[in-house]
C-alpha cells in the first residue's frame, strides 16, 4: 500500500531512523505496518550489537506518525512523547531471526491538535505478541501569522 520511500516523505524520521517498510493497511481509527529493519546489524537502535524489544516502542510510534499523516493529509510534525502505559514486553530482543517481519499495529484512542493517544501492538511474524501498550504523543502548537502592530 505505501512503502518506505512513501513512509519517509510522512514522518520526520529519515535515513536508517525511518523504520518502517510498508504500511499494509489504513483506516480513519488504526494502521498496521511491517518492518524488517530490526534484523538490520546496522539498526541505529542496536546497543552493543543487541536489539532491545523496548526499541520496538520506536516502531510503534513510527506506526502513529505515518497514520497521523495519512488522516490529516500531510506530513506529520514531529512531536513528543509525553506517557507510555501499561506497557508490557513480552520478548527481551527484537534481533531474533525467529521474529521474521514485524507486525505493527497502532489504533487511534483519542486525537487533537495538542496530541494522541494511540493503542498499540507489537507482533512477530507469526502473530507471537512481542510489546503492546499505550503512547500519549504531544504536537507542537499550531503556528499563527501576526497581522498589524503587536498592542
Amino acid at each position: 500500500m505505501l512503502d518506505r520511500s512513501g513512509i519517509a516523505a510522512l514522518i520526520p524520521h529519515q535515513g536508517a531512523m525511518c523504520l518502517l517498510d510498508r504500511v499494509a493497511a489504513w483506516t480513519d481509527a488504526d494502521i498496521v505496518c511491517h518492518a524488517v529493519s530490526h534484523l538490520d546489524p546496522a539498526n541505529p537502535l542496536r546497543r552493543q550489537g543487541r536489539l532491545s524489544t523496548v526499541c520496538g516502542l520506536e516502531y510503534a510510534l513510527q506506526a502513529a506518525a505515518v497514520h497521523g499523516a495519512l488522516c490529516g493529509g500531510a506530513p506529520q510534525p514531529p512531536g513528543w512523547l509525553a506517557a507510555l502505559r501499561t506497557v508490557i514486553i513480552h520478548r527481551p530482543r527484537l534481533d531474533d531471526a525467529s521474529i521474521g517481519r514485524l507486525r505493527i499495529e497502532a489504533q487511534r484512542e483519542h486525537a487533537t491538535a495538542a496530541g494522541l493517544i494511540y493503542l498499540f501492538h507489537l507482533r512477530a511474524e507469526d502473530g507471537g505478541l512481542l510489546a503492546e501498550g499505550r503512547a500519549t504523543i504531544a504536537l507542537p502548537p499550531e503556528r499563527t501569522e501576526r497581522h498589524g502592530r503587536d498592542p
